[in-house]
């Protein structure tokens, strides 16, 4: 589990730079442009190639498609991060290497805690409309600053999963971080709204990649952008859940 969130926690495809890079590019001339309601549409696309494989590895969960989803799923990401234009192929290809590791960890989840991955299911239904409903009201307005907020503290979290990771080949478990407990619960917390205010992020991503007239392909890289910061959320309410299920 902790090899999910040294991979997954930051969110490498979601930079504005990026769309603005992407939108320079682009010839305006008999060429699409990315919309909010295309972005839109193949996130649930994506969602919906997922769950193919999620079903598959959560009907046989093994090793292979816990430890090969998770690293081939990073490995779609970094090449997206540096050729956006292939986003079309690698996003569904992220989606179905992904539903791996989501469908294996789901099962173990399942297997040890009742009840546990249908109110996480919940949950992460619920803090995406819920942030939906902030961003729209602009509740919470996303800044630069903001952002950068955002993406600092992201990046903090990366570093921490990824000393855990690193500190684990060596028998050594970070203190409190998979732990139960009043300040590992409230470690788990901290870390989920983090997550939560990545999908702040991934909204005006949608938005500012229609401002800017970015390139159709442009949905497919928001989209999986999306589909990154559900699933770690989704994880992390994993984690949360089982750490107040042995309290």
């Amino acid at each position: 589990m902790a090899f999910f969130n040294f991979n997954k926690t930051s969110n490498p495809v979601f930079q504005e730079k990026v769309l603005q890079r992407e939108s320079y590019k682009m010839d305006a001339i008999g060429q699409e442009k990315m919309t909010v309601k295309g972005a839109i549409n193949k996130s649930l696309l994506l969602f919906l190639i997922m769950m193919v494989t999620v079903f598959i590895s959560y009907s046989i969960p093994n090793q292979f498609f816990l430890f090969g989803g998770a690293i081939g799923g990073l490995i779609i990401v970094i090449i997206a991060s540096f050729k956006p234009a292939l986003s079309p192929y690698l996003a569904p290809a992220y989606a179905l290497a992904e539903g791996f590791f989501v469908g294996t960890i789901t099962a173990i989840y399942a297997s040890r805690f009742e009840g546990i991955v249908f109110h996480a299911v919940s949950l992460t239904i619920s803090m995406l409309l819920l942030m939906l409903i902030i961003y729209r009201l602009q509740i919470i307005k996303v800044t630069e600053k903001f952002k950068a907020g955002v993406i600092m503290a992201t990046g903090a979290v990366a570093m921490v999963y990824i000393l855990s990771f690193a500190l684990s080949f060596f028998g050594i478990n970070m203190p409190y971080l998979h732990e139960g407990g009043t300040l590992g619960i409230l470690i788990s917390v901290v870390i989920i709204g983090v997550a939560a205010m990545n999908l702040l992020l991934d909204f005006d991503s949608f938005e500012k990649g229609q401002e800017y007239g970015a390139p159709k392909y442009m949905e497919w890289f928001s989209a999986m952008g999306l589909l990154i910061t559900l699933v770690w959320l989704y994880i992390e309410f994993l984690r949360l859940l089982s750490k107040l299920n042995r309290n």
